[in-house]
């Protein structure tokens, strides 16, 4: 292994022996200034698991006359690609011991991370230690996300993936940045060498401050992602509620185009809502267009059989399922041909080119689709707005991930509202018993209840919307809506389902009334006899599902 000259042996007239003790007239010497303004860089610890551009960061260093130490694997690699690498043993004084736990945590290290350098007593300690100055680190860690979300990595693997030392520098050299330097990411290296090749071997101290902010975030992401992990393994609901994210993309604007907006993504889940996910064509994706991919997207993966869903401010218009994807979308669009207008449509199936010529005839926001024939792209890609996205997600989300919404100065944490409700835990309350047709329909209309803001009443037939009531303050106007919404002849033989029971009589009375032959709602009501003799008197179907699926 090769090891770098001394700074001593250097023809840098300014540098400080690698080996003689700091004294208080050092400290300019060493800092490049005695007050913490640009800094000289002369020595750098390199230990990096994530190899990329490392090599090529070091050897520009080299070329700067900056000194690099290094640990273990680091230090081979570049010795490998004849970088002059000294190892940090030589700095410390101390062996790297027990399988590489401990290589980096010593005193000396840390004195010469944390030593204010314009302060004559830590000066002198230093000397008296015989400590040798640092003035940048450049770490990035053990590998923890990855390992823990490896299929069947042990607890043991997991917990050797958590970096003590990297953390601890990085740290240490942040809090200390008036005086060193530290760089987390690979993609930092080029602009740093930038500035130190433009800049006689110096850092400015606001790159010194952006590279500090940079390096707590990083350390910060890394503990959340630990502690998650070990509070997901006890408590669903721990006293600290503990999550990082990380900004996927900037957004045009906001809910309005006044207010500024971005994506980001939670660090640690297996997958989000852009992932996998191939644009082809269209415009930006805007902060509107997100909610409402969210929402058709969480509804079409409900069902295994071809089907469309049309979403309009975060609530079905239509959805149906069909033989192929243009008869899922045929019936989902004739449920509100106004409403889908400007829509957000996803199938979970391929589109072909039928089905694209029949969603070329509509103004269509996003479309979304886990693959399109050759055809279908050329006929939709005519339409110069319309965002045509492919998903090649085939991860499930993490089934345990909650719902998070934020409220004044806080957060609501629930359970998410996930799987099928079973017909064989639903009760039949009226005289006559639902057919299996009406079952079929009954079933249908139920899971796309749960996708609707309530109050919510969903109208079906034919295994297809064809009325949708959403999101009004009382249920009866939420039926009265929904029937309305219907663009049928007649709505005989139809099927409802209410996310919540009735109160009242009114909301069944005015559907059977309109032709609903078939009811399915959680039951609960003091005056669920009354609703039941409703439909009895009527010859309806009702059946109780004795659980509640609100979206406010």
């Amino acid at each position: 292994m090769q090891y770098a000259r001394p700074i001593s042996e250097r023809a840098d007239s300014e540098a400080t022996s690698a080996l003689a003790p700091p004294t208080e007239a050092d400290a300019a010497g060493a800092s490049g200034a005695a007050e913490p303004a640009a800094v000289r860089i002369r020595r750098a610890v390199l230990s990096v698991s994530d190899k990329r551009g490392l090599v090529e960061f070091a050897r520009g260093l080299c070329e700067l006359g900056i000194e690099i130490v290094s640990t273990g694997g680091t230090a081979a690699e570049l010795d490998a690609q004849g970088v002059p690498v000294r190892l940090i043993e030589s700095l410390t004084g101390f062996p790297q011991i027990l399988d590489g736990r401990v290589k980096t945590l010593h005193p000396k290290l840390y004195a010469a991370l944390l030593a204010r350098r314009d302060h004559p007593e830590h000066i002198r300690q230093a000397a008296e230690q015989e400590v040798e100055w640092v003035d940048l680190v450049c770490v990035n860690l053990y590998p923890f996300e990855r390992t823990a979300a490896r299929r069947g990595a042990s607890d043991a693997e997991v917990i050797e993936s958590i970096d003590i030392g990297g953390p601890t520098m990085i740290r240490a050299a942040a809090k200390n940045h008036p005086f060193v330097a530290v760089v987390v990411s690979p993609e930092s290296y080029d602009a740093v060498l930038a500035e130190l090749r433009d800049s006689d071997g110096r850092l400015s101290a606001s790159t010194r401050e952006s590279l500090a902010a940079e390096a707590f975030s990083y350390t910060a992401r890394y503990d959340t992602s630990i502690a998650r992990w070990f509070a997901e393994r006890g408590d669903d609901f721990p006293p600290l509620h503990l999550r990082a994210h990380e900004k996927l993309v900037d957004l045009p604007y906001g809910e309005n185009p006044h207010q500024r907006a971005a994506y980001y993504t939670e660090i640690g889940e297996r997958m989000h809502l852009l992932s996998m996910v191939k644009q082809h064509h269209g415009k930006q994706l805007s902060f509107n267009n997100l909610l409402d991919l969210d929402s058709a997207r969480r509804l079409v993966s409900e069902f295994e059989v071809p089907a469309c869903v049309i979403v309009k401010h975060n609530n079905p218009c239509g959805c149906a399922i069909g033989d192929s994807a243009l008869e899922a979308y045929e019936k989902a669009f004739a449920c509100d041909p106004l409403s889908a207008f400007g829509g957000v449509i996803a199938f979970n199936r391929p589109v072909d080119g039928p089905a694209a010529q029949a969603l070329s005839q509509q103004f269509i926001e996003v479309l979304l689709a886990p693959g399109y024939e050759q055809e279908a792209l050329e006929v939709i890609t005519q339409k110069p707005n319309v965002r045509v996205l492919e998903d090649g997600e085939r991860r499930a989300p993490h089934e345990h991930e909650p719902d998070i919404r934020q409220v004044l100065g806080g957060l609501l944490v629930q359970d998410r509202d996930v799987g099928p409700d079973e017909r064989a835990q639903m009760r039949v309350v009226t005289k006559r018993a639902p057919t299996e047709t009406e079952w079929s329909e009954l079933l249908f209309a139920w899971r796309v209840c749960r996708h609707v803001r309530s109050n919510a009443i969903v109208l079906a037939r034919d295994l297809g919307t064809v009325g949708i009531g959403a999101g009004q303050m009382s249920r009866v106007d939420s039926v009265r809506l929904a029937v309305e919404k219907a663009r049928v002849d007649s709505l005989d033989g139809a099927a409802l389902a209410s996310d919540a029971f009735f109160p009242f009589a009114d909301g069944p009375a005015l559907a059977i009334e309109a032709g609903v032959r078939a009811i399915i709602q959680p039951g609960g009501s003091i005056r669920d006899d009354e609703v039941i003799s409703a439909a009895d008197g009527a010859g309806v179907a009702m059946v109780f599902t004795a659980r509640r699926h609100f979206r406010h």
